[in-house]
């Protein structure tokens, strides 16, 4: 019976190796079609947000969800649509990215305490905390390198006093690109192999 068990935990592990290698090659690929096509990208996450304030709206109306979940997951859904005012430049300092991750948290903490204490199945959770907490953060997450490639065309109202393209390479290393770090993930893992010219 110990040589199962060794089995097990050994498959186990592989398992979950894959699921995360097959995860990091998903999120490889969608920001790299959200890169090529940044204003369709931009108009699917509105549309996300959208279904899902109309869901939680019908939430509201069907079913006895607390009015206070409901409020909270609203008001991040209008967070969310304040952050994408300035998609594909999504700055991760911003304090309305940030109040839009506090708020995530603390619809976190509201879903948990309701399904914690109310009797449901696993798939009706599953189901709300993927379309009505997860989804639209996840998109916006890959979507975070969209802004890579697009050429700066105007100030932001501090900084004025300095030309577009000197703004632009100042504050270009400083927000994070998904796509940047799964290329350099991706050579360290798989380096690439160089020709020798003889």
């Amino acid at each position: 019976m110990w040589f199962m068990n060794c089995l097990i935990a050994f498959a186990s592990i592989i398992q979950l190796c894959l699921i995360v290698l097959a995860s990091a090659a998903g999120l490889y690929y969608l920001a790299d079609i959200v890169e090529e096509h940044t204003v369709a990208s931009g108009k699917l996450i509105k549309t996300l947000i959208f279904v899902s304030s109309m869901i939680l709206i019908g939430f509201a109306i069907f079913e006895d969800l607390p009015t206070i979940l409901i409020g909270a997951c609203l008001l991040t859904n209008m967070m969310y649509v304040v952050v994408m005012g300035t998609f594909p430049l999504i700055e991760l300092s911003s304090p309305k990215f940030l109040l839009s991750l506090g708020l995530l948290i603390v619809d976190h903490y509201l879903a948990f305490s309701f399904f914690l204490t109310t009797q449901h199945s696993f798939s009706e959770v599953l189901a709300f905390f993927t379309v009505c907490l997860w989804l639209v953060p996840i998109a916006l997450f890959v979507s975070l390198s969209a802004g890579d490639y697009v050429l700066p065309t105007c100030l932001p109202r501090s900084d004025l006093d300095s030309d577009v393209v000197t703004n632009y390479f100042q504050h270009k290393d400083r927000r994070f690109k998904l796509l940047s770090f799964l290329k350099s993930v991706e050579e360290a893992i798989l380096p690439r192999r160089t020709k020798k010219g003889f």
